[in-house]
């Protein structure tokens, strides 16, 4: 393997490059377990597949709310083709990719304050 990341996955070794590679994305930085970052670049992919008509939104919306459900509140979620973004993250919450170079997706999770 040359300078990938080797990863127990299910009781395989998985390069994330190789399964990133084949869904078309790149990472450009993250600070996320690589189960998480399989399942947010899955979702992506499989979401992206079956639009009919894209839109940044709902690609969006549908990350958000998948990660919301399965790891809990506050997650957010940048799409698009060009933009900037400085943000404050959970720790092991960011995700910053790209499918198909040319669409950027940021994924990030933020910590829920209780109301007094």
């Amino acid at each position: 393997m040359s300078g990938g990341r080797r990863r127990s996955f299910c009781g395989t070794h998985v390069d994330l490059g190789d399964v990133f590679a084949i869904n078309g994305v790149k990472v450009v930085s993250a600070d996320m377990p690589p189960f998480m970052q399989i399942h947010a670049v899955d979702c992506a992919r499989k979401t992206f597949d079956s639009m009919e008509k894209f839109t940044s939104k709902t690609l969006a919306l549908t990350l958000k709310k998948e990660f919301d459900g399965v790891y809990g509140p506050a997650w957010h979620c940048i799409v698009g083709t060009s933009f900037g973004s400085f943000v404050t993250h959970s720790v092991g919450g960011f995700l910053y990719f790209s499918m198909d170079q040319k669409l950027y997706i940021l994924l990030f999770k933020t910590t829920v304050q209780k109301a007094d």
